[in-house]
């Protein structure tokens, strides 16, 4: 199961490193040997992870980590059809200890979840690239990191473990594209994501109200809330103002003519067609996975182009708020793909990550949720959340009578 080392209690601690309890840019915290607290009794769900970075995140930046687009009916779908996958729990199966192991595109892993990319994600949490990545390593599960990340690939490759993914929004010029590829690789990164559900920006209407900008401007009324939350404002005095390093090669001069809440990422930007994911299957050298398919006949033919596997997802109801449930769209995916399949888009705890791998997905990733761990606890938030996570997923298994993942299937309720 989940390494044992991964449960223990965190000191409370500054800021800086992530401690608790909240301090004061006056007075900051010291590092106090009493100072413990069972994160467990304290954050037993993802859900307090999430109450408590509302409090330590600005209200802008937090509005960019939680808003969907439209009027969000999106991303409530994507909660109503997970909450409607129904299981018919066990009885009389005995002792046992369940086995949350699984393998995906040729490696074991010891949990079925791994890190989503996230644009900007040192926004969210000073520094939230290398934690994550750090994170990722010592658990053994993928990271993935954005294209439009606050760090490139250079940053994070002394933090990378085995398993490190980069996440492509696709350029439209060649020659940066094989460049992006080669320094993807030559940081540590060797599996290669392209994203296709981005074909234009969407409006996200929460954030653009909140008033931030890209890239972010203080604003007086931004500075204001900055000064609310002292933890993230020392982290980013420490990191500097977040912005897409990848990107700095390729932008001489950026932000001409681009609208404020257009990030200077769609400069490069192209809506890729078909042959374009041919090109990045014969330029890239290992596993290739496509993230964005909601459609099955788009999986059949991905098939045919020899990629790895489809990260189904409707991107958390940020791009379209016209779409289904992604976890509605995942019986049909399964039925029309051999490929081992990817699902994100509203997992809100270790009974919804469940619910995917009954349905058929192999693996499941999440990108808000460690951002929500990173933002209550700081660098301690990621280890604890996935322990959380796979305390849950054990304790679920247990009343389901279900020793492995692949046992759920059967386990399902199918009169909802």
């Amino acid at each position: 199961m989940f390494p044992a080392s991964f449960r223990y209690k965190y000191p409370g601690g500054s800021p800086q490193d992530g401690g608790w309890p909240p301090c004061t840019l006056a007075k900051p915290c010291k590092p106090s040997a009493n100072a413990q607290m069972d994160l467990h009794s304290s954050y037993p769900g993802l859900s307090d992870l999430r109450h408590a970075a509302q409090k330590r995140i600005p209200h802008f930046v937090w509005e960019y980590l939680d808003s969907a687009t439209g009027d969000e009916r999106t991303k409530q779908r994507n909660r109503d059809g997970l909450d409607a996958v129904g299981f018919l729990p066990s009885i009389l199966h005995g002792e046992f200890k369940p086995d949350l192991s699984t393998s995906l595109l040729g490696h074991n892993y010891p949990l079925p979840f791994g890190i989503s990319p996230i644009g900007m994600s040192g926004l969210i949490w000073p520094g939230a690239e290398t934690l994550l990545a750090q994170a990722g390593a010592r658990l053994g599960i993928p990271y993935a990191l954005s294209t439009v990340a606050t760090q490139a690939p250079e940053d994070v490759a002394p933090h990378l473990g085995d398993h490190a993914w980069f996440q492509m929004y696709p350029p439209r010029d060649e020659a940066i594209r094989t460049d992006m590829l080669n320094r993807a690789k030559a940081s540590g990164f060797r599996t290669l994501i392209l994203t296709v559900d981005v074909p234009v920006a969407s409006r996200r209407e929460r954030q653009t109200r909140s008033g931030l900008t890209n890239p972010p401007k203080l604003t007086p009324r931004l500075l204001a809330q900055v000064v609310r939350c002292p933890a993230w404002a020392l982290g980013i005095m420490k990191t500097g103002m977040p912005h897409m390093r990848m990107l700095d090669k390729y932008t001489d001069a950026a932000g001409q003519g681009r609208s404020t809440t257009e990030h200077v990422g769609y400069l490069l930007r192209t809506s890729p067609d078909w042959s374009y994911v041919e090109w990045l299957r014969d330029a890239w050298d290992g596993p290739f996975v496509i993230k964005g398919v909601t459609r099955p006949q788009d999986a059949e033919r991905l098939e045919t182009l020899g990629v790895d596997a489809i990260w189904l997802s409707n991107h958390a109801g940020r791009q379209f708020d016209g779409a289904p449930a992604a976890i509605d769209t995942l019986p049909a995916m399964r039925a029309a793909t051999t490929l081992p399949i990817i699902f994100d888009s509203g997992i809100e705890g270790g009974l919804d990550i469940l619910r995917a791998l009954a349905l058929g997905a192999n693996f499941v990733m999440m990108g808000r949720a460690w951002h929500y761990a990173l933002g209550a606890l700081g660098k301690a938030g990621p280890a604890h959340l996935a322990d959380l996570l796979a305390r849950d997923m054990e304790a679920n298994m247990g009343q389901l009578g279900a020793r492995t993942l692949g046992e759920l299937p059967d386990t399902i309720h199918h009169g909802r």
